[in-house]
């Protein structure tokens, strides 16, 4: 009898094979590929999503092999040991990249290589900022949008206008400016289940807004316009009606009004007419001391403009020489970067370290806050770790024999009982970076939950 002979396996061995094949491919995937991580709080809300009053906890897919392979780039969502407590993964969207200096001001984030060169504005990739973007809901059908001139007889659905001849309107939110109000951004059917911050809420005017929607403009229209006003000045955004000249161009400029100067310059497109009673779509922005106006889908004009700090916006949309039909009207406003411990100053980033911010501003623990607590011990030892007000460190113990303590979490998560006339207090000191051996990976994915009871999928890519 020829050939070779394998020898013969029992079933338990075949299984015990199995189970231990099947650990170690999800050993390797877990710590080499792929891992699931579920959001516990809110700090990057509603971008992801962690709320203990809503019970909504989205569980996000991890990619691990992509940082085996390169460096994080800025706007992406990492995972990351946190520096001051080892035992903790913080998620939070990578903002600045050593070595630069960052700041964060006007709401806005701000970078340059050196102390020799004019600071500029940090602009998000497009899917980012699709991202970064905030709904605004007015409650109540015909709340959001109010007759201004001559549009007296105009009809105003929950995300609609029906203009019956020539006139404009004013998007209203609830107290009249838009600021930064908690709730902004997140699905309808949350917004009365997500718990807010206490305090915090709507304290910020904010002027980086965004107005899209579509039209449908009749024969007699000469004109389309969006009016964004961020401070003191008012931009314009025209788009030729139907009833236009044949040579007529979208337009952006400033709009002089009584003790408002038009803004500097101006800028218009290739000749263009909306087409009558076709529903074009529209979007027009100021973001990033940038104006942008969008037509079918394709930026046709942009502009740049002189940042401020007076952020207080408004936002007017309208027709003249005839009426039309808005439909699918949507006003957002961008994320408002509450100021860090650094202030407008600035803070150098050194190479190899990363500055990092949760979406949630207003509720995030993210480098603008990070401080380290240092501790110095009779023996020469010093520990160190998260300095939190009220939480860490914490005195405990009043009235027991050897009491009081000091009750200290360090940066491995280890606790500490500190005599407090024998603890020395080196800090706290500011601490903001991440350093890159403590980058896990790149968030990428939204997969659960589902909850079709109350109108909630949370399937999404995360950019």
């Amino acid at each position: 009898m020829n050939g070779a002979i394998e020898a013969t396996r029992g079933p338990v061995r075949e299984n015990i094979e199995a189970m231990a094949m099947a650990i170690i491919m999800a050993l390797l995937l877990k710590y080499f590929i792929v891992e699931a991580y579920k959001i516990p709080t809110g700090s990057m809300q509603p971008t992801l999503i962690g709320d203990e009053r809503s019970q909504i906890f989205d569980r996000i897919l991890v990619d691990k092999l992509s940082y085996r392979l390169r460096d994080p780039e800025r706007w992406e969502v990492a995972v990351f040991r946190y520096p001051l407590d080892h035992s903790k993964n913080f998620v939070k969207r990578v903002v600045g990249i050593g070595p630069e200096e960052f700041r964060v001001d006007f709401g806005d984030l701000w970078h340059r290589a050196d102390s020799s060169e004019p600071w500029s504005i940090l602009r998000r990739p497009r899917s980012v900022q699709d991202e970064a973007w905030k709904a605004l809901q007015v409650e109540g059908e015909g709340d959001a949008w109010r007759p201004e001139a001559l549009a007296g007889g105009w009809v105003f659905g929950e995300r609609s206008i029906e203009a019956d001849g020539e006139g404009r309107a004013r998007f209203h939110p609830r107290d009249g400016d838009i600021r930064d109000d908690y709730l902004d951004g997140y699905p309808k059917a949350l917004r009365d289940r997500i718990g807010t911050k206490v305090g915090g809420s709507g304290v910020n005017f904010v002027g980086d807004v965004r107005v899209d929607g579509t039209v449908a403009a009749e024969e007699s229209v000469g004109l389309v316009f969006v009016e964004i006003q961020e401070g003191p000045t008012t931009y314009r955004l025209e788009i030729p009606g139907p009833a236009a000249d044949a040579g007529a161009v979208p337009r952006i400029a400033g709009v002089g009004r009584p003790n408002r100067p038009a803004a500097p310059g101006a800028v218009t497109g290739a000749p263009y007419r909306l087409p009558a009673g076709r529903p074009v779509s529209f979007r027009a922005q100021n973001l990033d001391d940038l104006i942008e106006l969008d037509v079918d889908g394709e930026t046709v004009l942009a502009l740049e403009i002189e940042p401020t700090r007076a952020q207080r916006a408004q936002v007017s949309i309208g027709l003249s020489g005839g009426g039309g039909r808005f439909e699918d009207l949507m006003v957002y406003r961008d994320i408002f970067y509450t100021p860090s411990k650094a202030g407008s100053r600035g803070i150098t980033i050194p190479d190899g370290h990363y500055y990092v911010l949760g979406d949630n501003t207003q509720d995030s623990s993210d480098s603008r806050e990070w401080t380290l607590a240092r501790y110095s011990l009779p023996d020469g030892e010093e520990v160190r770790g998260n300095w939190r007000r009220g939480e860490n460190p914490r005195s405990v113990g009043f009235g027991e024999p050897d009491g009081p303590y000091l009750k200290f979490d360090d940066e491995w998560g280890e606790t500490h009982w500190l005599r407090q006339e024998e603890a020395t207090q080196l800090g706290p000191e500011i601490a903001p970076f991440v350093p890159r051996a403590m980058i896990q990976g790149r968030a990428v994915a939204v997969f659960w939950p589902w909850k079709p009871s109350i109108g909630v999928f949370r399937l999404k890519w995360v950019n």
